[in-house]
């Protein structure tokens, strides 16, 4: 039973949280890593700590996108792991919702990952080798009250996903979804003392992720639902 290796990686969307976990887990695997954000000024301090290469873009945008890949290829080499972290909310009552906020919900949250994901299969297919893992969220199976444009884009990128995989996994690209299904511990955002562990380690993500990434190909995976163990489903 062959383990797949992997070489390179390109986080899409980052910030503190699980992206920089990944970006951490990635480089103590010894996994060259590209980071990639809209603004990447807050990110000196974790490509000093993981050795990553930042690099701005606008995930939205189909030339941003390209060029990106382009960016990383020159300058680091072809990506054969791509997470897509990235997304948009716009919340409100339902009739006061405005359309071109509503829009670029959609387009970062589903759109983005659409962009994203072609980039990367476009590369991997040759060589029959990669993983393309989306992150998704509660709204990616459930719509909540005065959050219509999350669950859109999210249902929309859980779908891209599984149409992905079916129609990937024969090449040999590994197409993942995980289920985000509550709120993710942070520095700004912790869980109260009464309630130890009620909220995602992003650490623990991180390593579901890479548990995923490490499946052998009889036994793949194409999507994952993760919850604190107090969780409501």
């Amino acid at each position: 039973m062959e383990l797949p290796k992997y070489n390179i990686a390109l986080i899409v969307g980052v910030g503190e949280g699980l992206s920089a976990s990944l970006a951490r887990l990635f480089a103590r695997e010894g996994i060259k890593v590209a980071l990639a954000a809209r603004k990447i000024e807050k990110l000196g301090a974790l490509c000093t700590e993981t050795g990553a290469r930042a690099f701005a873009c606008n995930a939205a945008e189909a030339e941003e996108v390209e060029r990106l890949f382009g960016m990383v290829e020159r300058e680091i080499g072809t990506p054969d792991i791509v997470v897509y972290n990235a997304s948009a909310r716009a919340r409100g009552a339902f009739t006061d919702l405005v359309p071109a906020e509503v829009a670029n919900s959609i387009t970062v949250s589903a759109f983005g990952g659409f962009l994203v994901a072609q980039q990367a299969a476009q590369r991997m297919i040759p060589s029959k080798h990669g993983a393309i893992l989306f992150t998704g969220a509660s709204a990616s199976v459930k719509g909540y009250p005065q959050s219509a444009p999350f669950a859109m884009g999210k249902f929309a990128l859980r779908g891209l996903a599984q149409s992905m995989a079916r129609e990937l996994s024969p090449q040999g690209i590994h197409v993942a979804h995980f289920v985000i299904d509550g709120g993710i511990r942070s520095t700004g955002r912790v869980e109260s003392a009464d309630r130890p562990d009620s909220m995602l380690d992003p650490d623990a993500i991180a390593l579901s992720y890479w548990n995923v990434l490490q499946q052998p190909r009889s036994a793949w995976t194409w999507e994952v639902e993760l919850r604190p163990w107090v969780e409501k489903f």
